[in-house]
């Protein structure tokens, strides 16, 4: 039912059960609030929203009256205007500080106006400590002024009750009981409080804009190249809903359980429950769901009808397979051509089995195969030309970076010398590698510590890698290396080969020791040689694990940069040659399957438009639910460990190939999920009404 109302002299029609703030607010008349939120149960507490109602006596609070039919309102009479200067001159009396441009206390006290009511009047310092050794917030209880948001929301909405008012009278604030740390009183790192707080006393530690805030807070989903909504399919999975939670990564990644094995984790550095104990195991639940597909997702692909257009993937790694699968889906017909006699790229030579089970790489694989995609094995390709007179009508490079780097020292063309990706290639596709004795590894990335695991599982008596920085600088992932360690590798820190001396018997390899210098380009500090500290060792053979690089044919014709890969538009893909598209480790150099798996994504969109299409990839396999703004209170909840992943016992591991990782059991994957903060429910919080920037 509907009511009719007059404020300012506008007559309104207002749904029965609104207050006369929303009425105001929803037809565009601004009435000062504070303590208000549109998500909060109204109090009045401020009194700042008083308003003058024909026939009632005093002046009302506009949040908390009700309409009812045929009421007159007046929001700016010279006697509220009075007042409210009053009530902003108290609140301020204790806010000893300029007021800061971006807080809501700061943008109403411009309104209605300061007044300075006594010249000589000073306002009380509370003197509190700020508390900033807490995770991701600031508190600043000297800018409190008790407008008991954060505790309603923290009680009513969260559900987790965790801060309160302490004290009475003038000594009250705003804290925990017993006055304990946010993580002893089972805070459970929402922000909400932080979102609804008026005055600048709670401040996320991370800035942020309107335009970066979904980036800053929820940062586990951005910093994922390819984007996959991580909060989503982590809640699913602590509700059990298994299938759920992989057709949420199906919906933006046609590899998950690859991703599950060996994506490096970049949503993981971001997780903000990092900040607290330990980040979300993120790719340890992906791989979980993936083991657990029934396939319900298949019935949910929809092939479009047949465009006409054919496209040439040249390469078959996660950046080919990728575009070839999302063009395939628009409708056009797709071809991959494989150098090799199997495919997969990098993925299946270049990374162990122990990491990626080749059952799982060839099922992921297949499944885009089924969709319509054609394979071409035992396949190079040198020339675009070529394949345009085919009938093709655009051409997608994926060609990989698949030719390892030299150091550049004396004597490293010797045959016991070997190549990190040719060793990792020759185990992958014949089972063994010349490997024997006392291997040495020179670098400190994920192929060396690869290419480490792998020597001692097929030969090597002893491996040591050699690393001219600390541990600290490796760009390896953590975990590998501490795998690594366990397994027997042994690491020499801020050691570098200078010389490789030939001769029977072993390698003689002469090392200098290092010591860190300033930083360099890639932010790194520099290695500099100790002068007088060489020395030699014995190796039966050194693998050199320092870097790679594309290998692109000149009959392609295309421009390279000075690192061999191939020049595109960064936002396109597209190269100078019309038609033409490169992607993955060929136009980034040695990169992640994650993101070789975006620019796969990036390059369909783009070659879509190019033949005439829409680019429109983005699918949802799950609709989404509504947020449950309830948490509830978890005892000790900031304390709960993460899960780690079960692995296979040190000693079976170096018999074979068998897969180190086990995966999480049902019980371990809800409870590592249920140790996510949720992050992204803060974005559905409702935005306090701001005063308009010029009154009317």
């Amino acid at each position: 039912m509907m009511k009719s109302i007059t404020i300012d002299g506008k007559k309104i029609d207002v749904e029965e059960g609104k207050t006369v703030l929303e009425a105001a607010l929803e037809a565009g008349i601004y009435i000062p609030n504070l303590c208000y939120h549109p998500d909060l149960s109204p109090t009045g507490a401020c009194r700042l929203c008083i308003v003058e109602i024909e026939g009632w006596s005093g002046y009302p609070t506009a949040c908390t009256t009700k309409v009812e039919d045929g009421m007159v309102i007046h929001t700016e009479t010279e006697k509220l205007k009075r007042l409210r200067e009053n009530i902003i001159w108290l609140i301020l009396s204790e806010y000893p500080f300029e007021l800061e441009d971006n807080t809501q206390l700061s943008a109403v006290a411009k309104w209605i106006g300061i007044k300075d009511m006594l010249s000589d009047f000073k306002p009380v310092h509370k003197d509190f400590p700020v508390i900033t050794d807490e995770p991701l917030y600031i508190r600043d209880l000297n800018k409190c002024v008790l407008c008991r948001r954060c505790v309603r929301i923290c009680h009513d909405v969260r559900g987790v009750g965790v801060i309160g008012f302490v004290n009475r009278g003038i000594e009250t604030i705003v804290g925990t009981p017993y006055n304990l740390p946010m993580m002893d009183a089972d805070c459970k790192f929402c922000r909400a409080c932080v979102e609804v707080c008026p005055s600048g006393a709670l401040v996320d530690k991370l800035e942020y804009d309107e335009k970066t805030k979904a980036e800053v807070l929820v940062p586990c989903k951005y910093a994922c190249p390819a984007q996959i909504d991580i909060p989503r399919y982590v809640k699913l999975i602590a509700q059990k809903r298994y299938q759920d939670a992989l057709e949420v990564i199906r919906e933006r990644v046609p590899l998950p359980h690859i991703l599950g094995c060996v994506c490096n984790h970049p949503c993981e550095e971001a997780c903000s429950r990092g900040e607290v104990n330990k980040p979300i195991a993120i790719r340890a639940l992906k791989r979980f769901v993936a083991e657990r597909d029934n396939g319900r997702w298949r019935s949910k692909v929809k092939v479009a009808p047949d465009t006409g257009k054919r496209v040439a993937v040249v390469g078959s790694g996660p950046a080919g397979l990728t575009t070839a699968w999302y063009l395939r889906i628009l409708g056009h017909s797709v071809t991959i051509f494989e150098a090799m006699s199997e495919p997969g790229g990098t993925m299946r030579t270049g990374i162990p089995e122990y990491r990626l089970p080749r059952e799982v790489l060839d099922r992921e694989i297949e499944e885009i195969l089924s969709i319509g995609v054609e394979l071409k094995t035992n396949t190079i390709v040198e020339s675009t030309d070529d394949l345009f007179n085919d009938g093709y009508d655009a051409i997608f490079l994926a060609l990989g970076a698949m030719e390892g780097m030299k150091m550049g020292i004396e004597g490293e063309d010797d045959e016991r010398v070997l190549d990190a990706l040719t060793v990792l290639k020759d185990v992958s596709l014949r089972g063994k590698a010349d490997i024997e004795g006392d291997v040495v590894v020179v670098g400190g990335g994920n192929s060396a510590i690869d290419v480490a695991r792998t020597a001692l599982r097929v030969g090597a008596k002893k491996v040591t890698i050699m690393y001219r920085r600390t541990r600290q600088e490796m760009p390896a992932l953590e975990e590998e290396i501490e795998e690594a360690i366990n397994e027997g590798v042994e690491i020499a820190y801020l050691t570098c080969p200078e010389r490789v001396i030939r001769g029977d018997g072993k390698l003689k390899v002469e090392c200098i020791r290092m010591e860190l210098g300033e930083p360099d380009a890639s932010g790194r500090r520099r290695p500099v040689p100790i002068d007088g500290s060489q020395f030699t060792v014995e190796v039966d053979r050194l693998i050199m694990a320092i870097g790679q690089r594309p290998k692109v044919p000149e009959k392609l014709g295309l421009p390279l940069t000075r690192w061999n890969t191939i020049k595109v538009d960064e936002e396109t893909l597209a190269t100078p040659r019309e038609g033409v598209f490169a992607g993955g480790d060929v136009v980034s150099g040695p990169a992640t399957v994650i993101e070789a798996i975006r620019d796969g994504r990036r390059a369909a969109i783009s070659i879509d438009k190019y033949l005439g299409g829409e680019g429109n990839i983005d699918v949802m396999f799950i609709p989404e639910d509504e947020e449950i703004a309830c948490l509830g209170r978890d005892e000790g909840f900031a304390y709960w460990e993460r899960v780690e992943m079960p692995s296979l016992p040190v000693n079976d591991r170096l018999k074979g190939f068998s897969e180190v990782e086990l995966g999480y059991s049902e019980e371990q994957a809800e409870v590592e999920a249920l140790r996510c903060l949720t992050c992204h429910i803060r974005l559905n919080i409702s935005r306090a009404p701001m005063p308009p920037e010029t009154r009317k």
